[in-house]
């Protein structure tokens, strides 16, 4: 998967063997994105936290819930105060007169009731929220699992894949616990400020301009720290990512590694992009820890001016002490939702900066929609490349103005040295890859006017990389045709000899495999491979060096089932071994992504030309050998 694009393209569906992985781990510098990725671009805070809590909007109704029992939540319990400075007011004129009992109680009945509602609401609204939140991610985790599916096979040659993952996984995780930790808490704050402000007004504007200084000096403090550690959340998930993807490939390739003694060069990388990930976390959350400390120091500023202002008119008597108690209560409830509120940002940041990098995977392009149109009933399988031209890269042609033709139930072999373009040549029957000119057609239709999912049902894959999943060997033969019946399945493992080894396990077709093969060799999970092409019957055949993961006894065997399979459908053999494609009925010759010989075997070894070249020399190996 990591070979150059300008000489071959990934296999589709395929995450990167292990020698192909492990090699490119092994020859990497700092990383597969290399340092400097990270951090070029600065987050753009306001656009993705509007794009953020725009995704909400499915939730609209819920969302006004809970707006309207925040408020409630909130103007009741700003009247506490207020009622308990009353209660205040009822004590202190008692020490003259003596204290109105029935009067106290009634006042601190209500407040009780006051609160006692207010905290209810407050429960309601973070029951809702909460509910919101969850939807939201589970909305935009849904987004992004469709969106990979609508990616051109050429973003995944560009994205490391644990770079990938880390999007998929952590950032989502990551925007989840952000909203659920700081929305319910930043609605309540915005909501308190106002609320508490009116009331400081009624109890006296002259201690309510003094709380007001605050504001401005508050606004400074948390944007001059926001602006510094924007930069740094980016750069802190832009590492995690860059680590993910190099511990991912270390873990698939990891007996690669030892095998060729780089556990050192390997750990040396880690360390690196460890150390660069603490250093880009530790900028982050100390830069935007300073909010918090700066935030108490303006609070208690702010505090001594009121408390001496103010305990001097209730000296003097233009204020009284419930009123200043209830005041200095309001100071407090005003200045701790900023305090709040400068507090999340770095929560809030640490959220967007994922956000956005989730975006990015959600806004990057997508594969070009499949045509409208009623799709071609006849299933001869002809395939022709009308004047075909291809690049990985516009500046390095690789396929130019290729033509051949492909007739129902023939076998096409297409061999040439690595890089030729032979892979590519299949890939671009698949559509996994679009033309950069001419036509392909199936049928005498055009493959681009085929959808994706009918033209791909029509065509049966085997690569050289296997691809298992965890679950039973049978149920991986059963993938390639959803509605096999056993019998199916046991006339395929037949046929590709799955049977015979298969019979020898303890739970047979219902052994329990991983991803990786479990106890399977090589040569047993590519029989599986076979089995699960073989069920599915296409009317198309594509087999990528097949058989390059088995024994010779097996491979005389599986050329004999290979044959079965090939009969009646059109099939391209991708082969290095030129002994296993003689009876092709079609060789195709490839050098630089054009066709330089095609025939038989016999015509070509006859001709002399580039095919006997290569037959010779994979002869005269074998003599030496």
């Amino acid at each position: 998967m990591s070979a150059a694009p300008e000489n071959r393209g990934p296999h589709p569906g395929q995450a990167g063997g292990t020698m192909k992985t492990t090699e490119r781990i092994v020859r990497q510098s700092p990383g597969p994105m290399g340092s400097g990725m990270v951090g070029q671009k600065a987050l753009a805070f306001g656009p993705n936290a509007k794009r953020l809590v725009s995704r909400m909007a499915p939730y609209r109704m819920r969302v006004i819930g809970v707006i309207v029992f925040a408020v409630a939540s909130v103007i009741l319990s700003t009247l506490g105060p207020k009622l308990l400075g009353h209660a205040t007011n009822i004590i202190f004129a008692g020490f003259r007169t003596g204290i109105d009992y029935g009067s106290l109680r009634n006042a601190l009945i209500v407040v009780a009731v006051v609160y006692v509602v207010s905290s209810l609401l407050s429960w309601l609204q973070g029951y809702i929220l909460n509910d919101v939140v969850q939807g939201t991610v589970r909305d935009l985790r849904s987004d992004v699992e469709a969106k990979v599916h609508r990616l051109p096979l050429e973003y995944f040659d560009r994205q490391p894949r644990g770079e990938l993952l880390s999007r998929v996984t952590n950032d989502i995780d990551n925007v989840g616990q952000s909203l659920q930790q700081t929305l319910s808490q930043l609605l309540s704050s915005l909501v308190t400020v106002p609320a508490v402000l009116g009331m400081m007004f009624w109890i006296s504007w002259e201690l309510a301009l003094i709380a007001l200084v605050s504001v401005p000096l508050t606004m400074f403090v948390t944007g001059a720290v926001m602006k510094r550690s924007q930069g740094q959340f980016v750069a802190q998930w832009r590492r995690t990512g860059t680590l993910n993807a190099h511990i991912e490939e270390t873990y698939t390739g990891h007996d690669l590694v030892r095998t060729f003694g780089r556990q050192d060069e390997v750990h040396a990388v880690f360390a690196e992009q460890n150390d660069a990930l603490y250093a880009a976390s530790f900028k982050a959350q100390f830069v935007s820890g300073l909010i918090m400390p700066l935030m108490r120091f303006v609070g208690n500023l702010n505090f001594v001016a009121i408390a001496v202002v103010g305990g001097l008119r209730v000296a003097s008597g233009t204020l009284s002490l419930g009123d200043f108690q209830a005041f200095i209560q309001y100071s407090n409830q005003f200045t701790m939702p900023l305090t709040q509120i400068a507090s999340m940002m770095n929560l809030l940041q640490s959220g967007v900066a994922s956000a956005e990098r989730v975006f990015e995977l959600l806004d990057a392009p997508e594969q070009i929609p499949d045509a409208d149109g009623t799709p071609a009933a006849s299933t001869k399988g002809e395939i022709r490349f009308e004047h075909v031209a291809f690049a990985y890269d516009p500046e390095k042609p690789l396929i130019q103005d290729l033509s051949l033709v492909a007739a129902p139930g023939q076998t096409v072999a297409i061999v040439g040295p690595t890089g030729a373009g032979k892979t590519t040549l299949v890939n671009l029957v698949m559509r996994f890859y679009e033309l950069h000119g001419g036509r392909i057609t199936l049928d005498g239709v055009d493959v681009a006017s085929i959808p994706r999912a009918e033209l791909r049902s029509r065509i049966g894959m085997v690569l050289q990389d296997t691809w298992l999943f965890e679950g039973t060997i049978r149920d991986n033969i059963a993938y390639g045709n959803p509605n096999a019946t056993p019998d199916d399945i046991i006339t395929a493992a037949k046929a590709t000899f799955v049977d015979r080894f298969v019979r020898s396990l303890p739970d047979g077709y219902d052994t329990v495999i991983d991803g990786d093969g479990g106890s399977l060799s090589a040569g047993e999970r590519q029989l599986i491979t076979i089995a699960r092409a073989f069920v599915a019957q296409p009317s198309l055949l594509i087999l990528d060096e097949a058989t390059s993961s088995v024994d010779t006894r097996t491979e005389l065997l599986l050329q004999h089932a290979m044959a079965a399979l090939r009969s009646d459908r059109t099939s391209f053999v991708i082969a290095h071994r030129l002994s296993t494609i003689r009876d092709a009925d079609l060789i195709l010759v490839m050098e630089n992504g054009s066709i330089v010989e095609q025939g038989t075997h016999d015509s070509l070894l006859a001709s002399g030309g580039a095919y006997a070249r290569l037959y010779e020399s994979q002869f005269a190996a074998e003599e030496v050998a």
